[in-house]
């Protein structure tokens, strides 16, 4: 079956669940057993501004989603969300989590900040408070007991992509690596430096200095212009990158302008969120990326949640959103197995005997380190009907 044969199917399946979706809805409405668990109080940690205010707004939408197809309730107790504005730095994602805790939340998700999740750590384990991080997630982020995370390990999308990367640029070629000077970017590098190939960084091909950007997350209209015509006089075969929200949008117009037309390589949220409606085919057409998840997967549990998220939101839903509907759904199974009266400790502890999750992004489950054994996927940017999508090329590996 051709590729857009496979993409006409799956929104044939989208349309027919949406269908099955509404009967399902109403089915658990008329149903729905009554809460018999003491209410919760649920914290989520995202930000309300600047360049990550999107990615924000996608995970709680994603939460919030679980919330509204499962009656307001995790694990059979009504659930009262709170919300706390992350900010940019350890200082105010601290604050964040003070609030909250104050506010009586026996749990907490989001934070999209890599540097705000490695602020609030020991604040986190000090108040034995389980967090499920649905972003942010360095590297350097081990030995924790209460933080768990659903969405992936930072050096990951660039182990996925390395080998396919170094499949596809020849011997004696050249790949010039861009990114922020940050710690999540250093993470990126490193896993596809050590997945490129068998020479891993001493690998000619990727041998070149990595070119540091500036690593706001509100760029103006030429702020890398500088450092794509230093990755261009290299004369590479392709370029690397790891940008995200409004910085993503502003490299890949700039480096259009700059006047390549080669191919460009990502971890997948170079291309998520709203970016790629803020941005033109002719900019985006050569951008393949590597990301633990695709609107266009085509399993039960994808076709619900993304039918429900296009019917709320108009959009289709990103990895954003998904890894914040997993964190709803792994808190609901935790706070089912803690009981009728769930403290944060017991929470906890559920978390660690919760198994499989059924999730959009396929199976998956937590290993030892807390984070998601799962599967990453190769996408590339093209027309879908009128809009620009992220459309699934094929699976890449099993990483976790």
């Amino acid at each position: 079956m051709s590729q857009m044969n496979r993409r006409r199917a799956l929104h044939l399946m989208t349309a027919l669940g949406t269908i099955g979706l509404t009967a399902a809805c109403a089915s658990e409405d008329e149903n729905a057993s009554p809460p018999t668990g003491k209410p919760v109080k649920i914290g989520l940690i995202a930000p309300r501004d600047g360049g990550y205010k999107a990615i924000g707004n996608e995970i709680v939408n994603g939460f919030q989603l679980y919330l509204n197809l499962h009656d307001q309730q995790l694990g059979n107790h009504p659930v009262t969300l709170l919300t706390a504005d992350e900010g940019t730095n350890a200082k105010t994602g601290k604050a964040a989590v003070e609030s909250l805790l104050k506010q009586g939340a026996v749990a907490l998700t989001g934070v999209v900040n890599s540097t705000v999740m490695a602020g609030i750590r020991d604040t986190v384990e000090k108040a034995r408070v389980p967090l499920i991080g649905s972003n942010a997630s360095p590297k350097s982020l081990q030995s924790v007991v209460y933080i768990w995370r659903t969405s992936y390990v930072l050096d990951e999308p660039g182990r996925a992509l390395g080998p396919y990367l170094a499949q596809q640029v020849p011997a004696g070629g050249r790949v010039a690596i861009v990114a922020p000077d940050t710690p999540g970017s250093r993470d990126v590098i490193q896993g596809l430096q050590e997945r490129f190939s068998k020479a891993g960084a001493a690998d000619p091909r990727i041998a070149d200095p990595v070119i540091w950007a500036d690593p706001t997350d509100t760029p103006g209209s030429s702020t890398y212009m500088a450092d794509i015509r230093a990755a261009l006089h290299r004369r590479p075969d392709a370029i690397f990158c790891h940008f995200g929200g409004v910085a993503a949008v502003q490299f890949i117009k700039q480096l259009y302008r700059a006047g390549w037309t080669g191919p460009t390589y990502a971890p997948g949220f170079l291309t998520e969120g709203t970016v790629l409606s803020e941005v033109q085919e002719v900019e985006a057409r050569n951008i393949v990326t590597a990301l633990n998840y695709s609107a266009y997967l085509n399993n039960t549990a994808n076709r619900t949640f993304a039918t429900a998220y296009r019917k709320a939101h108009g959009s289709s839903p990103t990895t954003y959103a998904m890894a914040s509907y997993d964190a709803a759904q792994v808190l609901d199974k935790a706070i089912r197995l803690a009981g009728t009266n769930p403290d944060s400790q017991q929470i906890n502890l559920a978390l660690g005997k919760i198994g499989q999750i059924d999730s959009p992004r396929g199976a998956w489950q937590f290993n030892q380190p807390r984070t998601p054994q799962q599967k990453w996927y190769l996408r590339k940017v093209q027309r879908d009907g009128r809009a620009l999508s992220n459309v699934l090329v094929n699976e890449l590996a099993t990483l976790g």
